[in-house]
C-alpha cells in the first residue's frame, strides 16, 4: 500500500490543526504561502521521522526534547508564543494579527528591577 499524496496530508495537518489551535488562543498566519510551505516542510519531516516537527527548529536526537516541538508546539512553548504573538516559525499567530511580518520571534528579554 503506497502513502497518500502529500497535498492530501497537507490538507489533513491543516483540518487538524485548526480544530488543536482555535481552543489555545491561535489561529493560522494571515499570509497564504507562508502556511502552504511549512505545511509541505511538515509532510516532509513526518515522512522521514514519523511526527510533523516544526520545520524551523533542530531535532537533537533527545526523544524528550524533541517531542516539544511537534506541530503545534504551543502548549510547550505557550508563554514564549503569547509574548511574541507567533509561533516560531510564524504558521500560527494570535487572532487578529494582520501583518505576522511586523511580529518579533523572539521575546524582549526579561529585565529585573
Amino acid at each position: 500500500m503506497s502513502a497518500p499524496p502529500a497535498s492530501s496530508r497537507k490538507e489533513v495537518l491543516r483540518a487538524f490543526y485548526a480544530k488543536v489551535v482555535e481552543p489555545l488562543g491561535f489561529t493560522f498566519t494571515p499570509d497564504t504561502e507562508l502556511v502552504e510551505f511549512l505545511l509541505e516542510q511538515e509532510v516532509v519531516l513526518e515522512g522521514k521521522h514519523g511526527v510533523p516537527f516544526c520545520p524551523c527548529q533542530p531535532l537533537r536526537g533527545d526523544r524528550e526534547k524533541d517531542m516539544k516541538i511537534v506541530c503545534p508546539c504551543i502548549p510547550f512553548h505557550r508563554a514564549h508564543f503569547d509574548e511574541m504573538k507567533r509561533c516560531w516559525c510564524g504558521l500560527f499567530v494570535h487572532p487578529g494579527v494582520t501583518d505576522p511580518d511586523s511580529l518579533p520571534q523572539l521575546p524582549p528579554p526579561v529585565t529585573t528591577p
